[in-house]
């Protein structure tokens, strides 16, 4: 699919961040101190804004409130850059994945490192990142695919982005930007050479401690309600 051809969505349609999650709960905490919604609906709404995943869907919990009418339109996040911070990875991998007439798998509840080298000679290299633990905001995914293949899945609350080439070969990576800007950021790099590698993200999967960041801000907005 060529994403350039794809219409741009409407600002409400945007995937909603942490940022705008806390403005949210903000604006509803400051309408509870003032008298505007009880603490049922205040908590009601909250609620709702821990599981709102669009820009749209939070503004509707604050479209009867003044402060709404204050803000400007919601801006769309910044998209993550195509390529990572000079001197932020490493040169040396953390992780060598190697299958040479093969087959080698790296997935499951594992620290991703900063960078992570993959060699399929004529063989197969799978890179499951859909259930890992991210200590590091950017991470690269060198990948040299000869007669055979590199098959990398991220989940789909992160950044990711290609920079590498095919030559008689296909490099596929399917270019996805996260909502929260402190999302991680995955870069995939290298070649494929009469082979294939393919990166892209695994719906359904999501990375655990943005979540976790998003319980814990609405926790930190509820706390606030209660020592007032």
């Amino acid at each position: 699919m060529d994403l350039q051809k794809q219409t741009a969505p409407a600002g409400s349609e945007l995937r909603a961040s942490d940022a705008e999650r806390d403005r949210i709960a903000d604006i509803l905490h400051d309408a509870l101190a003032e008298g505007r919604i009880t603490a049922d609906e205040h908590a009601e709404r909250v609620d709702g804004v821990l599981r709102a995943k669009t820009v749209g869907e939070l503004e509707v919990f604050i479209r009867d409130l003044p402060a709404a009418h204050r803000q400007g339109p919601a801006q769309a996040p910044a998209p993550a850059p195509y390529r990572p911070t000079a001197g932020a990875i490493p040169m040396d991998p953390d992780d060598n994945v190697v299958a040479i007439f093969s087959g080698a798998v790296r997935k499951g509840r594992r620290r991703a490192g900063r960078r992570i080298h993959a060699y399929a000679i004529f063989g197969s290299v799978e890179i499951d990142l859909s259930e890992a633990l991210f200590d590091h905001q950017q991470v690269v995914i060198k990948s040299f695919a000869v007669f055979g293949s590199v098959d990398i899945r991220v989940p789909e609350n992160v950044s990711l982005r290609g920079m590498g080439g095919g030559v008689f070969g296909s490099f596929e990576v399917d270019t996805l930007d996260s909502g929260d800007p402190e999302a991680p950021v995955v870069y995939v790099d290298g070649w494929a050479v009469l082979g294939s590698v393919e990166a892209r993200p695994r719906r359904g999967k999501l990375v655990a401690d943005i979540l976790d960041r998003v319980q814990r801000k609405v926790d930190k907005s509820l706390r606030k309600h209660l020592d007032h």
